[in-house]
């Protein structure tokens, strides 16, 4: 297929400029100019153009889109353009920086400049700097020229990376990365600003007077007892933790302290805002959030912006300041989120994912057999802790049951399950907890198993050499390459070595993690690398469910193993059945793991 490179030069300025506000009101701005846009075709050389809009759009228009690929590094942002400013929409997409991503995994720079400097392609240059605060009738004819040359030099740069990383890049996961871009560039959900503006009168009124009763009492906020007591009082549950200094459990409100960040998205605004308040942050993400959502409906159609490969395991990840993979379940954003005209939107979700790919690849057959049955797998294992038939047990009980086979099958110990189950409301002693956990590893053995299996793969990839690892022919435990998965693509462990913990001087296996610009350094146990193997597992799961939907209906987002899409008001009912099927289908890799969904539909995406 023809190949069209391209790459977009705009006016940004200090106040006007994507480090300053997001793609799309960068885009969609009164202040958006294209300087001057490069397209290289096929091997031909990369033509630069620099006119009015008219006079661009008249260029653009000589290249046939229709039936090409296009490509860019950052292709969110000039398919966005190409899409939003000229109304062109190229028959495949390619993203340089997303095949990066999959291809080094999410801990490198993925910039165009490290990508060429790495593979030795040639050297991007700098002559962007330069533009700062200039429109197009700004540049005089020399520094035009210049400023072409650079974006000339981008696309041909950004074509022979595609080329060297194209070599032998999964042909689905091509697919993955354009539906994944038409998502952003090509949005068509629709947004209730009406709606909005009311749920963020209701928010700050809320927060108002929540704000003047702490305010009131401060030491409230000071006081962790206090604080407790008030989250309580609101339905959530303060989180514990172990202390260092005393070893006894505490109450874990630090800044550092993930299951209290986590509040700060709980789905009661009541309940952010008052974790908003402790940690000193002005405005809540529900405000933060209806408020950007706001400013997007006054400017067009809701683009979905989603991270390809944002984490190690493949998953998508959240992007451009609006993270549709953590909209609480009952948010009010969510019904915000319109079908356009003579659709209904579908969400299907990818029932138990993990645990049915956890129980398939440690090939423990019996609760393999279960899930294939439908029977309450959650009923079976409280039967086990209990020691009662499955139809005695309550619901409280099967509560208990689904946190064990959701939560345990990554060498969860028991005084962390005991802590979460505390944060549940469920208490246990300690021999409770420790009974609870010894059942789950008695019944489900083959799961520890795997676990062991997972000790000896790292061992193996620190050594340069293979191991087995799980089912056979599933994955292939690929010495320092990593884990070599079904899609083609790679697990990877970055500087993977072991070396002595500095509080317990206890030697483990670690690993290079990036987290913005620093390098922190993640510790890797059999039971982790189980969980990162089954989550990237479920993650081609869901891309293959993505992609054999698309085939017939619109995939509008992914959110976790859930998977939205368009269907026509008058195919509903068929559209459901054809889209349920498509999750339930098993990937040619995993022909006998047991898949199941459940899908709703609505007008809106509160209602799915």
């Amino acid at each position: 297929m023809n190949i069209l490179t391209i790459d977009f030069e705009t006016y940004y300025s200090k106040t006007y400029s994507l480090g300053k506000i997001t793609t799309e009101e960068y885009i969609r701005s009164p202040e958006f100019e294209t300087i001057g846009v490069s397209v290289k075709q096929n091997e031909e050389p990369a033509v630069w153009f620099s006119g009015s809009w008219a006079d661009t759009k008249a260029f653009l228009n000589r290249f046939d889109w229709d039936n090409s690929i296009a490509v860019a590094h950052n292709a969110m942002f000039d398919m966005a353009i190409l899409s939003w400013v000229y109304d062109i929409r190229p028959k495949r997409i390619a993203d340089t920086l997303s095949m990066a991503r999959a291809v080094h995994g999410s801990n490198g720079s993925v910039s165009l400049a490290s990508l060429v400097k790495q593979y030795k392609l040639g050297e991007k240059g700098d002559e962007v700097v330069n533009a700062l605060g200039m429109r197009r009738l700004d540049f005089d004819a020399a520094s035009l020229r210049r400023y072409g040359a650079y974006c000339k030099n981008d696309a041909e740069l950004t074509y022979k990376l595609f080329n060297v990383l194209g070599a032998g890049f999964p042909v689905d996961e091509f697919k993955l990365i354009d539906l994944t871009v038409r998502m952003f560039s090509e949005p068509v959900l629709e947004l209730a600003g009406v709606e909005l503006t009311s749920h963020l009168y209701e928010i700050q009124k809320q927060k108002g007077r929540l704000l003047l009763s702490v305010d009131a009492n401060q030491d409230v906020l000071m006081s962790n007892p206090k604080f407790a007591l008030a989250l309580q009082n609101m339905g959530a549950v303060p989180p514990t933790k172990i202390s260092k200094a005393t070893g006894k459990e505490t109450w874990a409100f630090g800044k550092t302290d993930e299951e209290f960040i986590a509040l700060l998205e709980h789905e009661d605004v009541l309940v952010q805002t008052l974790v908003a308040a402790r940690l000193g942050i002005k405005s809540t993400l529900e405000e933060t959030r209806t408020e950007r959502l706001i400013g997007i409906a006054k400017r067009g159609k809701l683009p979905i912006p989603l991270r390809y490969y944002a984490a190690h395991t493949g998953r998508w990840g959240g992007d451009d300041k609006v993270n549709m993979q953590n909209l609480p379940r009952a948010s009010a954003l969510k019904s915000a989120m319109l079908a356009p005209a003579g659709y209904v939107l579908c969400d299907s979700d990818s029932s138990q994912i993990e645990a049915r790919t956890l129980a398939w690849l440690a090939e423990q057959d019996d609760l393999v057999e279960a899930f294939e049955k439908g029977e309450d797998v959650y009923k079976i294992m409280a039967g086990k802790i209990y020691g009662r038939k499955p139809e005695a047990i309550t619901s409280q009980e099967r509560f208990l049951g689904k946190t064990v086979i959701l939560g345990c099958g990554y060498g969860l110990g028991w005084t962390r399950f005991q802590t979460h189950m505390k944060n549940q409301k469920v208490v246990l002693t300690d021999g409770e907890a420790q009974e609870i956990i010894s059942t789950y590893r008695r019944t489900a053995y083959k799961i520890p198993e795997l676990w062991k299996q997972g000790d000896d793969a790292i061992k193996a990839m620190v050594a340069d050499e293979t191991a087995p690892y799980g089912r056979d022919g599933v994955v292939l435990v690929d010495g320092s390459k990593g884990i070599r998965l079904p899609n083609g693509l790679y697990l990877q462990y970055p500087n993977l070595r072991k070396e002595k913990n500095e509080e317990d001087g206890k030697l483990e296996y670690v690993y290079d993690t990036k987290r913005g610009k620093s390098v922190v350094t993640t510790k890797l146990y059999g039971g982790k690398l189980t969980e990162n193997v089954c989550q990237a597992l479920a993650r081609i799961v869901i891309g293959e469910q993505m992609l054999r939907i698309s085939k017939k209906y619109r995939v509008v987002m992914t959110v976790h193993d859930a998977v939205g899409c368009l269907l026509p008001k008058q195919e509903e009912g068929t559209g459901k059945e054809f889209v349920e099927l498509c999750m339930r289908l098993r990937p040619s890799w995993a022909p006998d793991l047991p898949l199941n969904c459940e899908a709703g539909t609505g007008l809106t995406y509160g209602d799915c």
